[in-house]
């Protein structure tokens, strides 16, 4: 009975979210971390290139000081299937933030759409799994 109570403890971990853990951009520049609050999910910027780089752009002239590495630029999505919908995306680079879904594609790939308004006014990118 107990080695039945393992196997379904470790079928219940597979199962786990696909979309949790470390993600690198199409450019190198950044890895995110995506991970989980409550149900909802969230991302931050663990690693970047110039890792010296302020939030610059940032609209509240207060944040604009502070590192852009360790910035969570993800929030609030929360889990329809294989998409992750009603999150938001913060782009460092424009200080902007953008509505955005995030729908996994296998195991490895991971496409974000950021988007104002509807889905079809945005652009995509596909991110890759650390492994």
């Amino acid at each position: 009975m107990t080695l039945c109570a393992l196997f379904i403890a470790v079928a219940v971990f597979a199962q786990a979210d696909p979309i949790l853990g470390k993600w690198e951009n199409p450019s190198g520049e950044g890895r995110i971390e995506i991970y989980k609050k409550g149900d909802k999910f969230f991302g931050k910027l663990y690693w970047i290139k110039d890792s010296g780089k302020k939030d610059a752009k940032n609209p509240d002239p207060a944040q604009r000081n502070r590192n852009i590495q360790g910035l969570e630029i993800l929030s609030n999505f929360k889990k329809e299937s294989k998409t992750y919908v009603d999150g938001t995306i913060y782009d460092p680079k424009s200080g902007k933030t953008y509505s955005c879904k995030m729908t996994l594609k296998g195991n490895d790939q991971l496409d974000i759409r950021g988007y104002i308004g509807i889905s079809l006014l945005g652009r995509s990118e596909t991110w890759k799994r650390i492994k």
